[in-house]
């Protein structure tokens, strides 16, 4: 239990970053640049422009990129070996609670999916 709840942590950290750009893009344009929070999401999306290396490369393109990796590796993993969780899926989401690791593992390789879908369409287009 102990290591699903780890996979799940560094799912979240190697997510983070990507997520916060992403955010970062939105808020940038709720409010004009000069009024917060688009002031600090200007200076957030000029930080990663001005690093794509870490920016790009790292940030937005590996990390959700391991994410994904990890997370469908160990989704399928627990998936096959856990005839119980299968059981509990089917059954009620009441019960998923207990299990609530392999929702966290889940939903961040979900999320580091679409983040990389966004970066992938974004390269593309560019």
């Amino acid at each position: 239990m102990l290591f699903k709840r780890f996979i799940a942590a560094i799912e979240l950290l190697l997510i983070f970053p990507a997520a916060l750009f992403m955010l970062a893009l939105f808020l940038r344009n709720v409010q004009p640049a000069p009024y917060e929070p688009a002031q600090t999401a200007r200076h957030l999306v000029d930080w990663f422009a001005a690093r794509p290396h870490i920016g790009l490369h790292v940030f937005l393109i590996a990390f959700p990129f391991a994410a994904v990796l990890i997370g469908a590796a160990a989704t399928l993993h627990t998936w096959r070996r856990d005839q119980q969780l299968r059981q509990i899926a089917v059954d009620t989401l009441a019960t998923l609670r207990t299990h609530a690791w392999f929702l966290l593992i889940a939903v961040a390789t979900l999320l580091a999916g679409a983040i990389l879908s966004i970066v992938a369409l974004h390269i593309i287009t560019d």
